[in-house]
């Protein structure tokens, strides 16, 4: 293959420093179009907008809409160019586990890839120690994206595209040298519900557990309620987890996506959207 065409796509924004480092690295080795959100869009996910704003932009083009907005414009014929691959990130924070995967906007432009066709990448950052890249600008995203550059090379040169699907990257900022490893999803999430006190009677901001279940609905209308993340098995919510986490390294294979960020090393997922076996279909 000879140079490839790459769309350019991130959910932090045309803006952030990720992408930035991003396009430094494949401009070197691809011929790249950047697509991008005008502004953050963490969060949603695959979420389509029926409608979006263009605007040009120096390397390419911005939408007022989502990161699979980006790859839907880019990938259907919204520009004159076949792209050969999607690329996005650099994230400023690590996507890891099933759960977090199903929620990314990162992954998420790349689903919206391989539901046409062509072969991605997800990137995202993470520190060893700090594990949000947060805020982006006091961090360097250039080993991930240097890292991207490398592997996107052995592709093109291996002719792999086509049997690719898409993969899920996250890389330290601060390793020097860290090992590459093939990983996997890990399936470990929990929930917790907590129910909001009476502010009229307890000031203090504090919680309590599922009211009497013989209470009506009428006593449960207005509650207000939390919902808490339990992405790693110590920590609530986004909260830092590699304080701790040596303490649960035997929880997780040395294959898997969480055991490489608690190692310093760089997780590579191969994923794909598994279609239906005409067996399958047969039944519908």
């Amino acid at each position: 293959m000879t140079q490839p065409n790459v769309l350019l796509t991130n959910d932090d924004g045309i803006d952030a420093p990720g992408l930035a480092s991003l396009y430094e690295e494949l401009t070197a080795i691809a011929d790249v179009t950047v697509i991008a959100p005008a502004d953050n869009q963490s969060g949603v996910g695959r979420t389509r907008n029926g409608t979006v704003t263009l605007a040009d932009h120096p390397w390419g083009y911005q939408l007022t809409g989502t990161p699979a907005d980006c790859v839907a414009f880019g990938l259907g014929g919204g520009v004159e160019t076949e792209f050969d691959f999607v690329l996005a990130g650099v994230n400023d924070g690590p996507n890891i586990g099933n759960y977090v995967i199903g929620r990314s906007e990162t992954v998420g432009a790349c689903v919206e890839a391989a539901f046409l066709d062509v072969p991605s990448i997800a990137v995202s950052a993470y520190h060893s120690q700090d594990y949000h890249c947060y805020p982006p600008d006091q961090y360097e995203f250039n080993q991930p994206a240097a890292i991207t550059r490398q592997l996107l090379e052995q592709l093109t040169s291996a002719n792999l595209s086509t049997d690719l699907g898409f993969l899920n990257i996250n890389a330290p900022v601060n390793c020097t040298s860290p090992p590459l490893r093939l990983t996997r999803l890990v399936a470990d999430y929990a929930q917790r519900v907590e129910y909001e006190r009476d502010k009229s009677s307890v000031n203090d901001g504090s919680h309590t557990s599922i009211p009497d279940r013989d209470a009506s609905q009428h006593d449960l209308d207005g509650t207000t309620i939390e919902l808490v993340d339990k992405t790693w098995p110590h920590v609530d919510g986004y909260e830092n987890p590699l304080h701790e986490a040596d303490q649960y390294q035997d929880r997780y294979p040395e294959a898997s996506d969480r055991r490489a960020l608690i190692d310093g090393a760089v997780s590579i997922s191969p994923l794909s959207l598994t279609p239906m076996s005409s067996h399958q279909r047969s039944r519908h």
